[in-house]
């Protein structure tokens, strides 16, 4: 009895330890990356343009919250274009013009990107009506059938007929 109870108690003991660890080490929430700036101005539009574009690794962040490798080289090069004089427009359209669509955190609703924003929605509307048709197949199993005065009677007469009869 008390190696059952450890065995329903251990899976619930070890993920409350996990969670407790993962809520208590370090920094569980993406912060904004480290500048690299001298210039506190410079990295102000740097931070402006990068919250704009997606991190092409993380995918869940933006280029100015991710950590990646991928996001500082990204930070750098908007960096050396705004010193060369580019607008935030520009480093945009670079950026789209080298990566698609996808780099920008909020895309446009074009045709290329229509999936992108009815996706979701169409997915939804599927699993809706995936679950309709399995509930209403699982009403017409569990209904009663209907039968015909015809058939109860038929069945009482064949119950009452011994086995050997009926084959």
């Amino acid at each position: 009895m008390l190696s059952r109870a450890k065995a329903l108690w251990l899976p619930f003991f070890c993920t409350l330890i996990a969670v407790i660890t993962i809520c208590f080490t370090g920094n569980s929430r993406a912060d904004e990356a480290k500048s690299l700036a001298d210039n506190p101005a410079l990295e102000a539009q740097v931070m402006n343009v990068a919250v704009d574009l997606r991190c092409l690794v993380c995918q869940n962040e933006t280029i100015a919250g991710s950590h990646a490798d991928l996001a500082i080289d990204l930070r750098n090069q908007i960096r050396d274009q705004l010193q060369q004089g580019k607008s935030k427009q520009d480093i945009i359209d670079y950026m789209v013009a080298r990566y698609g669509d996808f780099v920008l955190y909020n895309p446009p609703l074009k045709k290329n990107t229509l999936f992108l924003w009815l996706g979701p929605f169409a997915l939804l509307v599927i699993g809706f009506t995936i679950l309709l048709r399995h509930i209403r197949r699982e009403q017409q199993l569990t209904a009663p059938l209907v039968n015909s005065s015809t058939d109860i009677a038929r069945a009482r007469e064949l119950l009452k007929k011994p086995q050997k009869e009926l084959e």
